[in-house]
């Protein structure tokens, strides 16, 4: 009975994390679209138009990371097909690196949109540096055999990059009354989605049992004994 509670539960979650990915997602393809034609220039895409590799990299590179990435959080698909899991780990590792950096090269290459507050720049490259440091650490974690380590490093990178989605809900307010926040109300709405996302899965951590990491051995006449 509890097994079958936890089933449940891991696609509640799994569905979950492709909806909230859903809206960005839907939004990129849009993007992509457009910029493929002959779009018609506004200040809003202006820098997209005169620029759009980058953009276009981190639309393509994030819907890879955020619908492929989601599936890593089902334990059931880890456990019954490990083979897929590592395959599916070395393109998320590409892919989210990709979607990090370039959203760090959009930052610093595009004009700032005058909607946006200039805090919103030092906030978008720390958060694109921290999950690109986070895929880091959870590459080197698997490489040392740490699993433990490397699932927690690689979900707080996913957090982050699943921020685009909480986002939309934390502009909510706002919608409701019928404005769109600027200056400081846009800062607390952005920032929001990545703290709630890095919250949850820091509770998800903590809940979780505690293991040991497995950590490679060292042959005895490697290690001098």
């Amino acid at each position: 009975m509890a097994s079958r509670s936890a089933d449940r539960r891991q696609w509640w979650v799994l569905a979950g994390l492709l909806l909230l990915g859903l809206v960005p997602v839907l939004a990129g393809a849009a993007r992509v679209t457009d910029l493929a034609g002959d779009p018609q220039v506004t200040a809003a895409n202006a820098r997209f138009v005169a620029a759009p590799v980058p953009v276009v990299v981190h639309i393509v590179s994030a819907t890879v990371y955020t619908l492929l990435g989601a599936f890593q959080f089902a334990p059931r698909i880890r456990r019954r097909r490990p083979a897929w899991h590592r395959r599916a780990g070395r393109v998320l590792v590409l892919a989210g690196l990709a979607a990090a950096l370039s959203g760090v090269w959009m930052t610093l290459s595009y004009a700032r949109p005058a909607g946006d507050d200039v805090l919103l720049t030092p906030i978008r490259l720390f958060f694109g540096v921290a999950m690109a440091g986070c895929i880091v650490l959870g590459v080197v974690a698997i490489r040392r055999r740490d699993v433990p380590d490397h699932r927690a490093w690689m979900a707080r990178g996913y957090a982050i990059g699943l921020g685009a989605g909480t986002q939309v809900l934390t502009h909510l307010p706002w919608v409701f009354l019928g404005s769109e926040p600027g200056g400081g109300g846009r800062v607390v709405a952005m920032l929001a989605g990545w703290v709630v996302n890095l919250a949850v899965v820091e509770w998800a951590l903590r809940r979780r049992p505690a293991a040991p990491p497995r950590v490679a051995r060292v042959p005895a006449a490697a290690s001098g004994v």
